[in-house]
């Protein structure tokens, strides 16, 4: 469980630190939609694929 705690509060910086005030994020979810807006952070977003890889490194 202490990585699993470990790993969340690593996400949440580099959440914090980078997604907090993203220009790209909020013109998205305002032009197409919050789906449209989490799908691109996801997929194209340098951030995301961090995101992604902390996890990878976890499992």
């Amino acid at each position: 469980m202490d990585e699993k705690k470990k790993l969340v509060k690593e996400v949440d910086q580099v959440i914090d630190f980078y997604c907090e005030d993203c220009f790209l994020y909020k013109y998205h979810r305002k032009e197409y939609g919050r789906n449209f807006a989490h799908r691109f952070c996801i997929t194209k977003c340098t951030v995301g694929e961090k995101i992604q890889n902390i996890g990878k490194n976890f499992t």
